[in-house]
């Protein structure tokens, strides 16, 4: 008589193999595959850290050396100190050009920061139209020379379209491009038009972040537009407005081609930014030593208002969570 077992049969796989079991994963793995990751994302970078490399830090380096020396590109670079930097500070052409380049900053940046706020509110608020943005955007698209070609025919005092407007409205013909009072205002709307969409689009993308769940409850409690564009809007915005102006800023402070393109820095100097000055300095009297102390003095100036804005605006930080 045959006992049984008690024991259930076993369960083996067809043809009898038994299951081998899996390996658990050790930190040797874990380093290798990171190892991987980084040797592929170190190739994917490469591109970009050699344009880096080549056309913004050598050159940076290059220029902080040559503030410090004569350079005509005729004769080697002949070490000089400080001298440049204090003919700077002595140059009334440079704190000239500077406060033009100033002047410049503040209405360009006060008026299309305050033009594509507006702009940006009224495509979330009232339309979510894609053509519309893309519309906005259209100026965008053309670069700084034409939009200053296109702007100086527009303005031109004699055959102008805008002077032809003006003129039959019964008006005096306005010299935009050549009187002092006007050239400086003139390229900064030039340059507003032109950026004002591009700018309108980052803060629309920053106003998309906000829920809609505060604006309604806002509503319930009987809160205005104006009212919910004061205490919701704007608090949540700071850090995308905070970041667009220190954009906007740096951008501004470089402005060169629109000048270069309309007025070449004059009537009298009324136009000789700052970066024109540099440029005319450099590739118009070869002093590219005197020209390069005042770029790494423009550098020193835009990193210090870079940092001042950042912790003025609390760039870092949210209201948002």
């Amino acid at each position: 008589m045959t006992i049984a077992s008690s024991s259930p049969p076993s369960r083996l796989p067809a043809g009898g193999a038994t299951e081998a079991p899996s390996k658990p994963r050790t930190r040797r793995d874990d380093v290798s595959e990171n190892r991987g990751d980084g040797r592929l994302a170190a190739v994917f970078i490469a591109p970009a850290l050699l344009g880096f490399l080549v056309f913004l830090l050598w050159p940076t380096l290059r220029g902080i050396y040559l503030s410090f020396t004569r350079f005509n590109l005729l004769t080697p670079a002949e070490w000089v100190g400080l001298d440049n930097y204090v003919r700077m500070v002595n140059d009334p052409i440079f704190w000239d050009s500077l406060t033009v380049t100033v002047e410049y900053v503040v209405i360009n940046i006060g008026v299309q920061t305050v033009a594509a706020l507006a702009i940006a509110v009224l495509l979330q608020r009232l339309t979510q139209s894609a053509m519309l943005r893309g519309i906005v955007l259209t100026p965008y698209l053309m670069s700084n020379v034409v939009a200053g070609l296109v702007w100086l025919w527009i303005l031109d005092t004699q055959l102008g379209i805008g002077n032809e407007i003006i003129s039959a409205l019964g008006a005096d013909r306005i010299p935009f491009l050549a009187d002092e009072t006007w050239a400086i205002p003139t390229i900064a709307l030039i340059n507003v038009w032109r950026h004002v969409g591009y700018t309108a689009l980052l803060l629309f993308a920053g106003l998309q972040a906000i829920p809609n769940d505060m604006y309604e409850a806002a509503r319930v409690d009987g809160a205005s537009e104006w009212r919910m564009f004061w205490r919701i809007t704007m608090p949540l915005l700071r850090p995308v407005l905070a970041v667009v102006l220190i954009m906007t800023v740096i951008g501004s402070f470089q402005v060169f081609d629109t000048v270069a393109v309309t007025t070449a820095g004059g009537p009298a100097n009324a136009t000789n930014v700052l970066q024109y000055y540099i440029y005319g300095s450099a590739f118009g009297r070869f002093q590219f030593g005197y020209a390069s102390a005042m770029s790494v003095a423009l550098l020193v100036v835009l990193s210090a208002i870079t940092i001042l804005q950042y912790r003025l605006t609390r760039a870092g930080r949210t209201d948002l969570g």
